[in-house]
């Protein structure tokens, strides 16, 4: 195979992924400004009329209703996920989460995005119900980041992004265990015992060599039902799915490669900016803010982001290089792990996801809200106002 072939095999991949989420945070940025117009200048009373319409899908005892907003947070959102653990997939297997040094800065520099941004989280927001919020502040929305990125086009070198990317997936893991695990409901054994009987199922077939993605697809939704009805939240069918895909070519098909081509545009420029508008409406100047434990929800959530996340994410890649526990990508210095760090405190999409699994307080979820724009806003300006001044870079081309 020539150096060619080669070199598109690996880039390929990786520049298509941040292409299409540089492109869906433009998208996903116009759903969250339309939800707020909505909401704030048109009529809050029929935006929520309309995400709180009745839908009722199925037939008899089958069917599942939900409203138009959890239809969408339910059921669109796992094609969202499905990506993500497409992604940490590719990565595990054969990308740069694959060699335990070059994995390890982006991972130490991960953890310390999570833990300072929670115990900022826990020391501002105090006990009680508003402490339930803690997951609120873990995530980093690559697509969003990766929009602001390319604000400033070729200041910002790919080693900045691929560094901010592969911690936004890191973050994003830890994440998806705590929707699992902590913001789970009441468990139904059967019916989770029918979810794992999917999988397995699924196992079976690509054991059997079946590569016919329609084949896939109403099992799929049989394992979404199962674990919607189990109590473990339906978006980790997904996820599980995602992650039992081959990431190695099978009988000369790169299957993981055509899936994530095929629904990375579904996931960038429908239900990303779909959930947006369905999850960003919130009064600014609302009843939320009045209430203290609302706003003390919205100012620990904002603080956790932009403090949290800069301060974790820096202070741990500084510490780990000086420990030389790993290494930065390629033409990333002090102002790149900066600025990538402040970008690090854009937590949106899955911070929004989360904050009504939190709460069922709807002013802690306002609240919340009002904490997650507002620190996502922050912290994309203070990633601008760091990585603007740098020179231009010829990565750019790469």
């Amino acid at each position: 195979m020539s150096g060619t072939k080669i070199k598109q095999k690996v880039v390929d991949p990786v520049a298509d992924f941040l292409r299409a989420e540089t492109a869906g945070g433009f998208a996903l940025l116009a759903g969250a400004l339309a939800a707020l117009i909505w909401v704030n200048l048109v009529d809050a009373g029929g935006y929520e009329s309309v995400w709180t319409t009745e839908l009722r899908i199925g037939v008899g005892a089958a069917a599942i209703d939900e409203d138009l907003r959890h239809w969408i947070n339910d059921g669109l959102m796992v094609f969202f996920f499905f990506l993500i653990s497409l992604e940490i997939k590719r990565e595990l297997v054969v990308g740069d989460l694959r060699e335990p040094r070059a994995a390890a800065l982006p991972v130490i520099a991960a953890l310390g995005g999570v833990i300072v941004p929670v115990a900022i989280f826990f020391g501002l927001a105090g006990g009680g119900d508003a402490a339930d919020g803690w997951g609120i502040t873990m995530a980093t929305d690559a697509a969003f980041a990766l929009g602001v990125l390319a604000i400033l086009g070729d200041r910002v070198g790919i080693g900045v992004k691929l560094f901010l990317v592969t911690i936004a997936i890191v973050d994003d893991v830890m994440a998806i265990f705590v929707i699992a695990l902590v913001y789970a409901g009441d468990l139904s054994t059967g019916w989770l015992l029918a979810a794992a009987g999917g999988l397995v199922l699924v196992l079976v077939l690509r054991r059997l060599g079946v590569s016919a993605v329609t084949a896939y697809v109403p099992v799929g939704i049989a394992i979404w039902i199962a674990t919607y009805e189990s109590g473990v939240h339906a978006t980790i069918a997904g996820v599980a799915l995602g992650l039992l895909t081959p990431a190695r070519p099978i009988g000369g098909r790169n299957v993981l490669e055509e899936l994530e081509h095929r629904i990375h545009p579904i996931s960038s420029y429908f239900v990303l900016p779909l959930f947006a508008l369905a999850n960003a409406g919130v009064e600014l100047g609302g009843s939320a803010l009045s209430e203290s434990e609302g706003s003390r929800v919205a100012l620990a959530v904002a603080i956790a982001l932009v403090a949290g996340k800069l301060m974790g994410i820096a202070g741990s890649t500084l510490f780990a290089l000086r420990l030389r526990l790993g290494t930065l990508p390629d033409g990333v210095d002090l102002r790149g792990v900066l600025g990538a760090a402040a970008l690090g405190g854009i937590g949106f999409t899955v911070s929004l996801f989360i904050a009504p699994l939190a709460y069922s307080d709807q002013t802690l979820v306002e609240g919340a809200k009002v904490g997650i724009l507002a620190g996502s806003v922050i912290s994309a300006a203070l990633g601008v106002a760091i990585l603007a001044p740098g020179g231009r870079h010829p990565t750019k081309r790469e």
